[in-house]
């Protein structure tokens, strides 16, 4: 990794969308199950980009809203290798849009993308419950989070399902988050797969050992594969083997949906 005052030179540079919420939505929709991005779009040049990638993995945008009036991109640069990845990311204003009235019809499910999201729209799981849908939520690191300067105990209890990774869960519980906080937690593990908290204690699930190319989305990948089996009342074992499937086929691509062909093929 880089470090002040030095220069490293990539291999490789791929240009793509990303974010939490439409990986997870690009999985869903491989899948089999149609859906919706609600979700800010970046500012020029890096839009374009981003619609062609939402129409090329057929996800529904037509609730995403174009960025602000001459503001500045919003942009994540990951630098992935082998074992892991590592962002630096340019926040330029809320990742979601606000809410309006029938923005949430026709819509079954609610996933959000990461925890910041929910902090900065707490109404989110009001207008959700209102319109009959679950929730799930993924974490996403967070500094101001992860230092206790946010106390997210009470939004993270009112969903039904909270996808952190192993560090951020260890983060969170040691700031006296309880681990049964939500319904369902899954805990996402990396090359040791997944568990989850459920009525019935922990459930641990491994997964096939790989070669990484790029760990980028691989986690929301994963929360796409499992919502797939969760929404049509699987049981906790398949959605396990499912996410993980997801998840493995994520990282031997380069970049958040590069594996959109291959988990079209899942059965």
């Amino acid at each position: 990794m880089p470090t002040l005052g030095t220069e490293v030179f990539a291999d490789d540079l791929t240009l793509s969308a990303g974010g939490g919420a439409f990986i997870t939505a690009a999985t869903l929709q491989a899948l089999g199950k149609p859906a919706s991005l609600l979700a800010t779009l970046p500012a020029a040049p890096f839009d374009e980009v981003v619609k062609t990638d939402i129409q090329n993995c057929s996800v529904n945008a037509s609730r995403c809203r174009p960025a602000s009036e001459g503001g500045s991109p919003q942009v994540t640069v990951a630098i992935a290798n082998s074992k892991d990845r590592a962002f630096i990311s340019h926040q330029s204003g809320r990742a979601i849009p606000d809410i309006v009235k029938d923005s949430l019809k026709g819509i079954r499910h609610l996933h959000i993308g990461e925890l910041r999201s929910l902090v900065e729209h707490p109404k989110l799981i009001e207008q959700a419950r209102s319109a009959g849908l679950t929730i799930s939520l993924d974490c996403g690191w967070d500094d101001e989070v992860m230092a206790g300067e946010i106390d997210v105990g009470e939004i993270i209890s009112a969903v039904d399902i909270f996808f952190p990774n192993r560090i951020e869960f260890e983060r969170l519980t040691a700031l006296g988050l309880p681990a049964d906080a939500t319904p369902l937690t899954v805990v996402k593990c990396g090359a040791d797969g997944a568990r989850a908290l459920g009525t019935d204690g922990w459930k641990s699930a491994t997964c096939d050992p790989t070669d990484v190319i790029d760990a980028t989305g691989a986690g929301d990948s994963f929360n796409g594969g499992f919502l797939s089996v969760w929404l049509e009342n699987g049981s906790l074992d398949r959605c396990l083997k499912r996410g993980n499937q997801c998840g493995h086929l994520a990282v031997q691509s380069k970049g958040g949906i590069g594996a959109y062909k291959h988990w079209c093929e899942l059965t």
